[in-house]
């Protein structure tokens, strides 16, 4: 019972990273010109990344509506939405990568 629990929560987690409705922050990854930007929930990652806590605690929402916008240029846009969607669904699916990859994840996670 708890397993299945567990698992539908981290399928709505999930579900909320991919509507693009309510979301509080963009987060700017990559170098031109692969540059992507991404939608997140502030208090998702305070919550589940300790690095990405830091760096929130130094842009602090205003209460005006204003989103805040990060920017995170030493990561690749591809690394950086698996990462995402670990802080996520607790899931890293990494039979579906190739070492290189898995490397890649590991130190851009470090």
């Amino acid at each position: 019972m708890d397993f299945i629990l567990l698992q539908k929560l981290s399928q709505n987690l999930l579900e909320i990273l991919d509507d693009d409705e309510y979301y509080d922050i963009t987060i700017e990854v990559g170098n031109d010109p692969y540059v992507k930007i991404f939608r997140s929930h502030i208090v998702i990652l305070n919550y589940r990344s300790s690095y990405l806590r830091r760096i929130l605690s130094t842009n602090k929402k205003e209460n005006d509506g204003t989103l805040i916008h990060i920017k995170l240029p030493n990561i690749s846009p591809e690394i950086f939405q698996l990462i995402l969607r670990y802080i996520y669904g607790g899931k890293l699916p990494l039979i579906d990568y190739d070492n290189l990859d898995i490397i890649k994840i590991l130190v851009a996670a470090n």
